[in-house]
């Protein structure tokens, strides 16, 4: 059957597979245990493996070590998980090794309320690892969105060599819609391609803004790999001009490619009084919210980035000055909205609409702190 109604942590798992995902380890955690439940259920299947190791670091470390061995690998965690895992994410950053992390947010800080949601992670999916480099953060708000979005990821993390987080909530990840299966029968699927003639390969070459192709281990090529700054043979070094040229190409394969990375979607007026951003679920009660301001009269526009990282920055900029307000919604303290403000950097222009209990936005919520914050006008 094409249409199929599954759960967003299933639709993962699906559109994980439907990548080429081969190898999965991970440690179970609410509100992300039906991933891990469902790759071991489902990987034998397809000739793949499944792992459950004794904690999110060893998680980590074991799809990046299935990764270089030649395998697609994904593992997924929530909150508490997530933070032991940025180390290992730092390193393959550094080593450059694809692969993909789930991250189904809830309640925080420390074990926080495990079952409720929360979108307290993107600033750590960012800036959780020390050092400087990019990364792309990716996060759906719908299940068929769920199924589309981990193909992408798998496609950018083999495109530019990079590790790639899915930022996921606990409502995302456990509701359920039906999938229309086929409408992605021909989605592209990037594969590693190993190059016929590998005289002079250098796995970490200095190629502007870009990778070499990435050989897994046993296909005849001996590379060195590690954490430490390294030059193109992946052989540690002191040099500060490696180093400047390593971590500048880094930041530049993902940065310079924002076209080809950087996904959103905008609904609603194209000019008017109020811009909402949100991403994720709180996007779906926006959504709703924004259609009760309209009937009452507003003119709204809504800002959806799929992508948080690299943050749509370009196209921000390009429409914000269209509206007089801009309501930045999320069920944080407040993360999203300093990037969003930083973009805009117009005094008075952006406030923030947050939640950081465990319970959902409802519209009714969005419209009535809307409606108090500009009755007396813009």
């Amino acid at each position: 059957m094409s249409k199929v109604l599954m759960q967003g942590n299933e639709a993962v798992v699906e559109g994980a597979i439907r990548a080429g995902m081969r190898f999965y380890a991970g440690y179970p955690i609410t509100p992300s245990t039906e991933i891990a439940e469902l790759c071991a259920e489902k990987l034998p299947f397809v000739g793949g493996k499944f792992i459950q190791m004794e904690d999110e670091i060893a998680s980590m470390a074991a799809i990046i070590g299935a990764s270089l061995a030649g395998l697609k690998a994904m593992t997924a965690t929530s909150g508490p998980g997530f933070s032991l895992m940025q180390e290992n994410i730092g390193f393959a950053a550094m080593a450059e090794v694809p692969c993909v992390v789930i991250d189904v947010q809830r309640m925080g800080p420390s074990t926080g309320m495990p079952t409720s949601p929360s979108q307290g992670d993107v600033m750590q999916s960012r800036w959780g690892t020390h050092g400087d480099h990019s990364i792309i953060v990716l996060s759906p708000f719908s299940v068929k969105e769920a199924y589309y979005v981990t193909i992408q990821a798998f496609n950018l993390s083999e495109r530019y060599r990079t590790p790639v987080v899915i930022l996921m909530d606990e409502v995302i990840g456990h509701l359920r819609e039906t999938v229309d299966l086929d409408e992605y029968k021909d989605i592209e699927i990037v594969e590693r391609k190993i190059p016929e003639n590998l005289e002079g390969y250098l796995p970490y070459r200095d190629i502007e803004d870009g990778t070499s192709p990435f050989i897994p281990f046993g296909k005849g090529i001996r590379y060195h790999v590690t954490g430490l700054v390294h030059n193109e043979k992946g052989l540690p070094t002191n040099s500060t001009k490696i180093a400047e040229k390593l971590i500048k190409r880094l930041v530049g394969k993902i940065e310079n490619n924002r076209k080809d990375i950087v996904m959103y979607e905008e609904k609603g007026e194209k000019e008017g009084d109020v811009l909402l951003i949100a991403f994720g679920s709180t996007a779906r009660a926006v959504e709703e919210a924004a259609e009760d301001l309209r009937r009452e009269g507003f003119k709204v526009g809504i800002f959806r980035p799929i992508t948080i990282w690299p943050f749509p920055d370009m196209r921000l900029k390009e429409i914000y000055t269209k509206y007089k307000k801009i309501f930045v919604v999320e069920m944080n303290r407040g993360q999203l909205y300093y990037e969003v403000d930083r973009i805009v950097k117009r005094d008075g222009a952006v406030e923030k609409i947050n939640k950081a209990n465990g319970e959902f936005f409802t519209p009714y919520e969005i419209v009535e702190e809307i409606k108090g914050r500009i009755k007396n006008g813009f």
